[in-house]
């Protein structure tokens, strides 16, 4: 058996053991097998990291120029682009996602570093028309403090991102809890911190569970502002958290993302956008199109060919830039999926392909491309988040039954619409309760590009230029002009 690679934390600049020299490994979902060994993060090795962040937060970090500050973030930058080879080897072992894609993420991600650089500089403040004589008030924005940002397994790269860059742009300092699932690739990205020479404490890096780790985490009294990715249950644990220390929170949650194809769509662009959507990333991502609504006069020779698409799909090593699904991360996904589909087919669902594990390695977490007919949508594929390659495909017959139907869903992140008529492509994207409507396209990012939701997929935006915003509190700051002294000290005015 290889020897595991071990990491350790990154906190105050330091690389550390956990403060009980605890440990855990992560395994590889290609094979089931251990590969790395990981610190195990006390709640005294939270507290060092944090009060870590605030001595730094206190210390020059905060007061620097923010031109200052964009040049850390460009060589973030610079160094993603150079590691990404790296960083997509690794983060390809430890999740199992396609390293076709994690190498192009983590050359693409460096772009948010810079487009935070950017915009460092460009936050400004306002002078207010107040209704006093001899008064002058302005409003500056003022970094928050420590930040606590925990990041899913999934796409690491960007949600840390969206979440690191906006934070060091505007004067902020982080703690970032690294996935228990999946924490090897942020430990090699905490090196490429350290190497541009970042002022310590600014950045720390630790991973643990959620009791003690994530818990001492999102109540701990120096941290002001937590940055959450991930499941519903957890984010109604960090709320309850933030209750201890009054915390300021932001939730970038699941989704079970409706798609509709009209009968006027460019059918060969939709499938090849619901493929993208569902089987990407072997359906493992937040946005994925998981709930597809086809109108009634294409349904069976557009699901035809859909089916057809997706049982091409070649599974393989993750590694191979020939495969275009491999593992999912873990075996709870696995057995959350067959759960679901078998009570599915239970209830009346009929499994157009897939339905069963794939036969690729009886060792790897392999699940193939899978397609459920449902009559309805409260079907339990059609309803909960599976995280998985699983679509439930559904008729309508008008734009308002779909409409009706796309938001009949307790999440609001994402959604699709393929359609040739423009009115109709706009009416629908502005009827759709979620953060985000792709028309004619789908699973895209941009740092440019708010990306968040409504309802149980969470609140506040990542990326885009109002996001940097949400790392900073507004101040409000009153001059007296005059010479003469106030008339009366008892009479607020």
């Amino acid at each position: 058996m290889p020897e595991l690679k071990k990491y350790k934390m990154f906190i105050n600049g330091e690389w550390v053991d956990s403060e009980g020299k605890k440990t855990f490994e992560t395994l590889n979902p290609e094979n089931n097998k251990p590969w790395a060994v990981v610190p195990e993060a006390s709640a005294k090795d939270v507290d060092k990291a944090v009060k870590s962040a605030q001595k730094a937060f206190e210390g020059e970090w905060s007061k620097i120029l923010p031109r200052e500050r964009a040049k850390y973030l460009r060589a973030i930058g610079s160094k993603l682009r150079d590691n990404a080879e790296l960083l997509g080897k690794v983060e390809t072992v430890d999740t199992g996602k396609l390293y076709r894609e994690t190498y192009k993420q983590a050359h693409y991600i460096a772009e948010y570093y810079d487009y935070y650089a950017g915009l460092a500089d460009k936050i400004e403040g306002t002078v207010l028309p107040i209704d006093k004589p001899n008064i002058q008030a302005i409003t500056t924005r003022i970094p928050i403090g420590v930040i606590a940002a925990i990041v899913p397994w999934n796409s690491q790269m960007f949600l840390t991102a969206t979440k690191l860059a906006p934070a060091l742009a505007m004067g902020n300092t982080i703690v970032i809890k690294a996935s228990e699932l999946a924490p090897a690739t942020m430990f090699e990205f905490a090196k490429l911190i350290e190497e541009t020479g970042i002022p310590k404490g600014v950045v720390n890096v630790i991973t643990g569970f959620g009791d003690p780790c994530g818990k001492a985490l999102t109540t701990h009294n120096l941290v002001e502002k937590v940055a959450f990715t991930g499941g519903p249950e957890t984010a109604r644990h960090i709320i309850r958290n933030s209750a201890e220390n009054l915390s300021e929170v932001s939730l970038e949650l699941g989704g079970k993302s409706p798609v509709a194809v009209f009968n006027d769509a460019h059918q060969e662009n939709a499938v090849n956008g619901i493929t993208a959507g569902i089987f990407g990333a072997s359906g493992q991502s937040c946005i994925a199109g998981s709930r597809l609504y086809l109108q009634k006069e294409i349904y069976n020779e557009f699901l035809d060919k859909l089916t057809a698409r997706a049982e091409k799909i070649k599974i393989g090593a993750p590694m191979d830039p020939e495969t275009e699904m491999g593992p999912l991360s873990n075996f709870k996904q696995l057995e959350v999926i067959e759960k679901n589909i078998k009570l599915t087919v239970e209830q009346g669902g009929k499994i157009k392909c897939g339905g069963k594990r794939h036969s690729y390695s009886n060792e790897g977490y392999y699940f193939p491309p899978t397609i459920i007919e449902c009559d309805n949508h409260n079907l339990p594929v059609a309803e909960n988040e599976l995280f998985g390659p699983v679509l439930s495909v559904m008729k309508f017959d008008t734009e308002k039954e779909v409409i009706e139907k796309m938001n009949d869903n307790q999440f609001g992140l994402s959604s699709g619409v393929y359609t040739s008529d423009l009115a109709r492509g706009l009416r629908v994207s502005n009827a759709i309760r979620a953060g985000i409507t792709f028309v004619n396209t789908y699973r895209l990012i941009s740092p440019s590009a708010p990306f968040g939701g409504i309802k149980d997929s969470g609140y506040g935006k990542e990326a885009g230029i109002d996001s940097i915003k949400d790392y900073t509190r507004v101040k409000t700051i009153w001059y007296y002009t005059s010479e003469e002294p106030t008339l009366d000290p008892f009479a607020i005015r």
